[in-house]
Formats: C-alpha cells, structure tokens, sequence
C-alpha cells in the first residue's frame, strides 16, 4: 500500500513590515494536509527563494514531513540533528494532542534540557531559556532570534553525541537551579520526566543506538517510597481574626494596594490558588443581595498570562457574605459589567506582579507582627479555617480541587484534635440510651 497523497498548497509571500513588533518581516505561509506552516525572513529574496524551492519539491511530487513540515530530502539524518532540532520536532509531533497546561510545562522543561546538553565549556546566554520557552513550539518561527538560533546550532550537542556518560550528566543538572541548590522534587520529577521521553523517542526512531539514561538506583526507588509525605505547618497558619486584620492592613496610599488587598481576600475566603485568582472574570462569580455566592473556577494563569484550565480542572466554590460583599463592592469600583471581563488588571491591561503582590502581603503581615507567609499560604489558611470549623473532608477536598487522600496527607496537622473529637462523639452515642425490643440499654 503506497504513501498517502499529500495536499500541499503554497501560498505567497506575506509583507509584516508594518508591524514593530516582526524582526523577520517576510513571511512564507504554506499548508500540509490543512495544517498551517510558515517560516519568517529577514528580506524578501530570501522568502522568495524558500518560497520557489517548496514549490519545487511540491512539482517534483516530493514527500513532506510532517514535524518539519519540509521535504524529506531536506533532512539529515536523525543522528546528525541537534538536540535543539530534535526537540521541536518531538514536540511539533506531541503538540496537537496536549493541553495548554501541558504544552507550557513541557516547553519549560525542555527549554533547561536544551541548555543543558552543550559543549563542554560552552554558557549559554542569560536570556536563552526564557528564549526556548516561546522558541520551541511549532509555528514559533515569527519569534525566532538569528543570535540565539546561530548560538545553539553551533555549541549543541547533536543526537549521536548523547552517551551515557553525556546524560548523566544532564541528568544531574535537570534537578538543579542556576544557584546549584536542589528544585523542588515536584519540578525535578517533571524535568526529567519529560527530558526522558523526549530522548527515548529518538532512541525508538533509531536516531540514538541504545537508552542512555541512567539507570535508577531500586534502593533509592524504596527509600522514596518511605519517605513521608510533607505536609503543612497548620500552626504558622493565620486564624480567620489574624487574617482579616491583615487584609485591612494591605490598604496603603497606593492604588494597587487595594487590587492585592481584594485578590488575597479571594485567595483565603474561596481558598483558591494564585494562578485562579490572576484569571477570574466577571462571568465565574454569582453574587446574590444576601447570604452566600459562588464562584466558579474554570481558567488559571498556566504560562506568561496565557489562560488555560485549572491544574485539578474546573470547580465551583461556595464564598461566604464576607466574600460576596467585597467583590461587589470591586466591580461597582472598577465598572467591570461585561461578563469577560478580567477582575484584577493594572491601569495598562497587565497582570498584576506576582512580586508586588507578595510585597504587599508581607508589609501587611509585619505590620499586625506575624511571621511572613507565603501568598499560597492564604489558601491553605482557608483548608484549615474550613477543617477546624468541621467541613467533612469530601466537602473541603471538594472546594480545593483536591482528592480526600492528597487534603488529609497535607493537613494532617489540622485534623491533629480529631482523636478527641471522635472520642467524645463515640463516648456521647454509647452512653445514650437504646431502646432494644423493649429493652433500655
């Protein structure tokens, strides 16, 4: 059975000059199979000539790849490509199938693997992972750098170059951070995790002979295994009184004193994580005249202010009169009515600075004298004032986003006076009376 027959059709040559923004202005645009591809230059011969050599190849009846999206006669062999090339290739090939959340993660994760896998001796500059994010996705010729790219074709490793001994060493580096102190274990799994994948499928397409990926140690597997699960210091948490004097004491003379002061309120009263409360909009909250309201949760910030599902996905959250009050009194304030509208956007549009926010709750906290916490804290503020008030745990899992297992491994400390609670609600049922076919036990 003979190849597919490809529709390719080759479009003309786009002018962008008239945008600030295009440092490569001359756009060659082109589809496979209804797929958009398109690769940018920096004059017009130059798309030109790529334009006229697709249409050559596109005569010639030539095959297409469908990562590249080039003919195949224009490739070299996988052992030959660099890890950069490799990279986007794996995953222009993995791209259509993920989530958002997923795309962003595995881009950064591999943005470290690429400055990783170098020459020896070689740094990459200060700017290249940041760059890799955004410059590793397919379509991302439009961001492209001629610096950058010229820098990683010329000091990254290539495919054949990748022997045990090289990932190893990479390996090591992916659970590091730039100051040499370990990542988290979380972040480090995820690096890995996705580095790995990336180059067990050049080893299934015959790029690299055999898996050079450090074997893992099994004596460390069950060491993991034992070790326990980190949960939250409950006792350094604010208590509801502790937490609504800090919220009045982020009130300054400056005007985004009050958009962190609201955000944080959000954070504790719904209990939501930072990365929800940046994307609310008009349309998630139900604000009724009295009594309770809703908000629900169905965006988060997954990536440089690009919207995307929740990380456990959508939920919605009962909020309390306290809640409901201040965010209508935010939106009468700010005269946000159209449903999508975002609730918390500085004068120029921007997300507010996660930075400024953390400022803000530290001045405040210092200011009523508690220790300094962390934004995220405020939502584990929330799990423990909603556990102490006796919320069953479905309920609190419920509104966090988490399953009964991952909320009582994390606030265990919380559910420390449940013991004595059980007891006296045991001791109380057993000593009342039961009437037994006739019988007063």
């Amino acid at each position: 059975m003979g190849r597919p027959i490809q529709r390719i059709k080759i479009h003309g040559v786009q002018d962008r000059r008239s945008s600030a923004l295009a440092k490569l202005p001359w756009v060659v645009r082109y589809t496979i199979d209804g797929r958009h591809r398109s690769k940018s230059y920096r004059t017009r011969a130059e798309a030109e000539r790529y334009r006229s050599a697709l249409l050559r190849a596109v005569q010639d009846g030539e095959p297409f790849d469908g990562a590249t999206g080039e003919p195949e006669s224009w490739q070299l062999p996988l052992s030959d490509l660099r890890v950069h090339e490799w990279v986007r290739r794996w995953l222009a090939e993995q791209w259509t199938e993920w989530q958002p959340r997923t795309r962003a993660s595995s881009a950064e994760a591999l943005a470290l693997f690429v400055t990783t896998a170098v020459a020896t001796g070689a740094r990459p500059p200060a700017r290249m992972r940041r760059y890799l994010r955004a410059a590793l996705g397919p379509d991302s010729d439009d961001t492209r750098v001629d610096e950058l790219e010229q820098w990683l074709s010329t000091n990254c490793l290539t495919l054949e170059e990748l022997d045990r001994e090289k990932v190893a060493q990479i390996a090591r580096r992916l659970i590091l951070k730039l100051d040499g102190s370990p990542l988290a274990a979380s972040t480090a799994a995820r690096y890995r995790t996705n580095t790995r994948a990336c180059i067990l499928a050049a080893v299934e397409a015959g790029a690299i002979p055999t898996d050079p990926w450090p074997p893992r140690s099994r004596s460390r597997s069950q060491r993991k295994v034992m070790r326990p699960k980190r949960s939250v210091d409950v006792k350094a948490l604010p208590d509801p009184a502790t937490m609504a004097r800090a919220l009045d004491s982020m009130l300054t003379h400056q005007p985004g004193s009050r958009t962190y002061r609201i955000m944080t309120a959000v954070a504790y009263y719904a209990g939501l994580r930072p990365s929800e409360v940046v994307m609310l909009r008009v349309r998630a909250l139900t604000l009724p005249a009295e009594g309770w309201g809703r908000i629900d949760v169905t965006e988060a910030d997954i990536s440089f202010d690009e919207p995307g599902e929740p990380k456990t996905g959508p939920r919605h959250v009962p909020v309390p009169p306290v809640l409901v009050r201040l965010l209508k009194e935010w939106l009468d304030a700010n005269d946000l009515v159209s449903p999508d509208d975002l609730l918390f956007r500085t004068r120029n549009g921007q997300r507010p600075s996660s930075s400024n926010w953390s400022r803000a709750w530290h001045r405040a906290l210092g200011v009523i004298g508690h220790e300094p916490l962390r934004v995220y804290d405020c939502r584990h503020a929330a799990a423990t004032t909603w556990l102490h008030a006796g919320v069953p745990l479905g309920e609190t899992a419920r509104r966090l986003g988490h399953s009964v297992d991952t909320l009582v491994s994390t606030y265990v400390g919380a559910l420390a006076d449940d013991e004595q609670v059980g007891n006296d609600r045991i001791d109380a049922a057993l000593r009342t009376p039961v009437d037994r076919g006739g019988i007063i036990t």
